[in-house]
């Protein structure tokens, strides 16, 4: 009998579309052994791309509170089976799981689909994604997944190219590299590549042991793990508490408060992120053991 194979994704630039097709595709290879299915979450009022205007940073209180929006439901012959294993493809919007991504979790149909199933998560990410997956993990644990791999591509520019370029790709729709800086977002070379974790992932699989997928997967370079980008989550996780919960509870003042914020997080990433970086590397020595351990934490699967 073939083992059913569900891959969950929502994708607005198809990046992340890609990659997940690219990781199911030694399972594609082999129909009669598994029966790979899609499910691309679709939003009843889907986000507009390329973002116009101050679009993005509108969503943010509600990205970072987890507020769902209302999604279309999964065909019926995708809830109708029970999987194996899910492919669950999500990418990170202000440091948690997208909105599209959450409305599913938040939604009825993410039980049905996910109860009781073994899951390996796929993020396609500009570069901070470690304590979003902190956070999926919660959902998963909650809605009685098992979590068996991650997998978490990202855009490997320092910090500051990234920020230009993925800007200039959200507003302008433009990825491909123009002037000094280069193209946005996972290299070409590596989404292209990303089959080798598929192949990974189907041989623990098909003989039964996923034990071993998780270190076998990091050790193929599917988990990068910047020590810095950590602590500057960790410091805008808690930032964007304040103000996500000022905007939403301010609602007469929300426009203006979203242009504080788009100022303020322009000048977090320009100014206050390169004094956390020296900090951060002043105190190296001093905690260079703790983050050994939470490196090694995060390259793998399981919850604190």
């Amino acid at each position: 009998m073939k083992k059913n194979i569900l891959v969950i994704y929502y994708s607005q630039t198809g990046q992340l579309e890609d990659i997940v097709k690219n990781i199911a595709q030694p399972f594609e290879n082999k129909k009669e052994e598994y029966d790979v299915t899609y499910y691309n979450i679709k939003l009843k009022e889907d986000f507009p791309f390329p973002w116009p205007g101050d679009v993005f940073f509108n969503t943010f209180p509600e990205s970072y509170l987890q507020i769902p929006k209302e999604i279309f439901p999964p065909a019926a012959d995708v809830l109708n089976k029970k999987y194996d294993l899910i492919l669950f493809g999500y990418q990170v919007w202000y440091l948690t799981p997208s909105i599209p991504i959450i409305s599913f979790l938040k939604s009825s149909y993410a039980e049905t689909l996910l109860k009781g199933s073994q899951v390996v998560t796929i993020s396609g990410t500009r570069n901070m994604w470690m304590l979003s997956q902190e956070k999926l993990k919660v959902h998963l644990k909650n809605l009685g997944a098992t979590l068996v791999g991650n997998i978490a591509l990202v855009d490997r520019h320092d910090n500051y190219t990234s920020v230009l370029t993925i800007l200039r790709w959200l507003t302008t729709g433009q990825k491909e590299k123009s002037g000094m800086l280069p193209a946005a977002g996972i290299s070409d070379e590596e989404i292209s590549g990303a089959g080798k974790y598929g192949t990974i992932i189907e041989k623990h699989f098909s003989g039964n042991d996923l034990s071993g997928l998780q270190p076998e997967l990091v050790k193929n370079g599917a988990i990068e793990i910047r020590p810095f980008l950590v602590r500057v989550e960790k410091v805008g996780n808690k930032i964007f508490t304040v103000w996500s919960n000022l905007i939403i509870k301010k609602k007469e003042k929300r426009p203006l408060l979203i242009k504080f914020f788009k100022v303020y997080l322009m000048a977090a990433i320009w100014i206050i992120s390169p004094i956390v970086l020296v900090l951060h590397l002043l105190t190296t020595p001093i905690f260079w053991f703790k983050r050994k351990k939470q490196k090694e934490y995060l390259q793998g699967i399981n919850l604190k």
